[in-house]
């Protein structure tokens, strides 16, 4: 089967740069994913994530694979000099990023790669303010690759346990999914 590969790094790679402990390094797998993308065609993209929840987004992005949910790219955050904001603006999808929450001192559950993003663009944060990023986003929920409250990519997350940033009470992050417990967001 032919695949456009989006990403083909070796674990060394897709971390290399991280601050991240090595007790938090020796925790993550590197994750090959398929699914497809806006312009109907099969990818193979990466995604580094816990162990804790490699079989959870194996299953998921087999089911997002097997609704043709079009995703845009799925690159390891490195590739975005470790910045949320770059990964977001090209529509990346990622998950791990040893990093704060923005605003914050805390951990963010993508520090410890138990959160995955899904299509910036197409789901965006909305803070309460009316400020929405990535910047010039819109959230419709019928457009291609939008998450909502009834999609099966939604739905397959929560069933497995996961938080979904659609949910949060002080901020709509739409392309956001957390597994563990959250604070009051």
């Amino acid at each position: 089967m032919f695949y456009v590969a989006d990403s083909s790094l070796n674990f060394a790679e897709a971390v290399s740069g991280s601050t991240a402990p090595e007790a938090i390094l020796a925790t993550l797998r590197l994750v090959e994913v398929t699914y497809y993308g806006f312009d109907g065609r099969l990818h193979m993209g990466q995604l580094v994530v816990s162990c804790a929840v490699e079989e959870d987004v194996r299953e998921i992005f087999s089911l997002i694979r097997e609704v043709r949910f079009p995703v845009n790219a799925v690159v390891p955050i490195v590739r975005y000099n470790w910045s949320d904001e770059a990964s977001m603006e090209a529509n990346n999808s990622s998950a791990f990023n040893y990093r704060v929450i923005a605003g914050t001192n805390r951990l963010s559950r993508h520090a410890l790669g138990l959160a995955v993003d899904l299509n910036p663009r197409q789901n965006p944060m909305i803070y309460e303010n009316g400020q929405i990023l990535p910047s010039g986003a819109i959230y419709q929920q019928d457009a291609p690759g939008t998450l909502t409250e009834s999609s099966l990519a939604v739905q397959a997350f929560l069933q497995r346990g996961w938080h979904w940033g659609g949910h949060f009470q002080h901020v709509r992050d739409y392309h956001h999914f957390e597994h563990g417990t959250i604070p009051s967001l």
